[in-house]
């Protein structure tokens, strides 16, 4: 990114917003930990990274859908429970639906990266921040506690009723922050939330912590960083 757009891009926007799952906390690696001894426990020898994988490819498909038919909005618990119980299934592992709700639960406890923190406390010095997250509004509400980041907002797609990345949920998140979209820098780890964001008419930042490319699209970010550290380091 060049200095001059770098600079023009300070000025103009006024919110940072982030992607929480996978962006603001480290959701891979903190259900790994979860499910490990829950799937030793089973007599599981599957690696437990890949469980955790499945799961959550199988919660965004779900979503997908959800958001693609555009009806009435899925609770994002509720489509965990399908990707769980399914990804058991898949894995031939018995359970109880009283197990598949203690590991979505899970999700509410994640802990940030490590450089996230530090990061979000400079860029709150500048700018407004908040989450726009395809979580419940409860759950978001509950992760406080273990993320224990001050943000000035936090905003469930629930309000749009649709899961990211339709338009209508970029476009609320905006309202509520009462800011133009050009004004928000939309933070997130995965590319479709950065090309949702970026074509609903916000700045996008990609945090390329898994080194991927961002592959061929028009709606390109603005801004791609190895952490948050290096986000803070640009725009703080």
């Amino acid at each position: 990114m060049r200095e001059m757009a770098t600079e023009a891009l300070k000025g103009q926007i006024k919110v940072c917003m982030f992607d929480q799952y996978g962006t603001v906390v480290d959701i891979q690696q903190g259900l790994t930990e979860v499910v490990t001894p829950y799937l030793k426990n089973k007599g599981w020898n599957g690696r437990p990274d890949a469980f955790v994988t499945w799961w959550r490819r199988t919660h965004f498909e779900n979503s997908m859908i959800d958001a693609l038919l555009h009806r009435e909005h899925t609770l994002y618990r509720e489509i965990g429970h399908r990707a769980v119980a399914y990804t058991l299934e898949r894995a031939a592992i018995s359970y109880t639906m009283d197990e598949v709700r203690f590991l979505v639960a899970q999700i509410e406890r994640l802990k940030p990266f490590p450089d996230v923190p530090a990061a979000l406390a400079r860029l709150k010095s500048r700018y407004k921040i908040a989450v726009l997250s395809n979580g419940d509004p409860d759950m978001l509400e509950a992760a406080r506690v273990f993320h224990d980041i001050p943000f000035d907002a936090l905003i469930s797609v629930a309000d749009a009723n649709s899961f990211k990345p339709h338009v209508a949920t970029y476009t609320k998140a905006a309202e509520i922050m009462g800011v133009a979209m050009d004004e928000v820098l939309f933070v997130a780890n995965h590319a479709f939330d950065c090309i949702g964001a970026k074509s609903a008419g916000m700045h996008s930042a990609f945090i390329d912590r898994r080194m991927r490319s961002f592959g061929m699209t028009p709606h390109q970010p603005d801004i791609v960083v190895p952490d948050m550290k290096s986000l803070a380091d640009a725009l703080a």
